[in-house]
């Protein structure tokens, strides 16, 4: 009878299986590679993201197309209708990217106080402005029906569609109703001082009863005008 052989196995073959062998090693380590990529990316996106916060994140909110630049890393306190806010925001024509306001230039370039949902602002700002965070920064696109309409205003043309960029530095609790808010208003002009927001606070903390937070709000009101005098000098 005939004996089983192995095959022979020529060089060729040797080399063949050689190369397919280390061709298998380099592809499995490319592969383990990637996976060790994948896995620090994202292990710096959970680091990352409560220090810098979620950039360029967009929403559309009742017509109102919302862009979201910077997140605090910690936000306690959403801005919500009837709370009063502390912003920067510089508005711009979208057809041409003209400016047509600029807070920081503005009178005395303080930022700005006012209340949510009381009509200081158009309608599409009080959209933008609304869950926002202190220390947040948004870019917002306001249709005309949200801003001024068929008949614009001053240098704003008719039917014009407005890109606001808007900085949020504090929120408080607001006046408890609108004749409130006429209260603090102390001179009918619809935009509230810094004098005026001092008298309302002290009133306010001693119908709740928490004087010693006045001191609190003292420094926060300090700092935001000391930063916002940084910016006026940096620009």
């Amino acid at each position: 009878g005939h004996e089983c052989k192995q095959p022979e196995i020529s060089a060729h073959s040797t080399i063949v299986r050689d190369t397919l062998e280390h061709l298998e090693v380099k592809r499995a380590a490319a592969m383990l590679f990637s996976v060790r990529t994948v896995f620090f990316l994202q292990t710096l996106r959970i680091f990352l993201i409560p220090i810098f916060g979620q950039m360029n994140e967009v929403i559309f909110k009742e017509g109102v197309k919302i862009e979201v630049l910077q997140l605090p890393g910690v936000c306690n306190q959403k801005s919500k209708k009837g709370d009063l806010l502390n912003a920067h925001y510089d508005g711009y024509l979208a057809e041409d990217g003209s400016k047509i306001y600029c807070s920081r230039t503005d009178k005395d370039g303080h930022p700005k106080w006012f209340v949510l949902g009381v009509g200081q602002v158009i309608k599409g700002l009080e959209i933008s402005m609304s869950d926002m965070c202190p220390g947040e920064k948004r870019k917002v696109t306001i249709p005309p029906e949200l801003a001024y309409g068929i008949h614009g205003s001053g240098n704003i043309p008719p039917n014009a569609t407005l890109i606001f960029e808007i900085e949020l530095y504090a929120v408080s609790q607001g006046p408890r109703s609108v004749e409130a808010f006429k209260n603090i208003d102390l001179d009918s002009d619809r935009k509230l001082s810094r004098d005026e927001i001092n008298h309302y606070l002290i009133e306010e903390f001693r119908r709740d009863g928490k004087p010693r937070e006045q001191a609190v709000h003292d420094m926060i009101i300090k700092d935001i005008f000391q930063k916002n005098d940084q910016d006026r000098k940096s620009t």
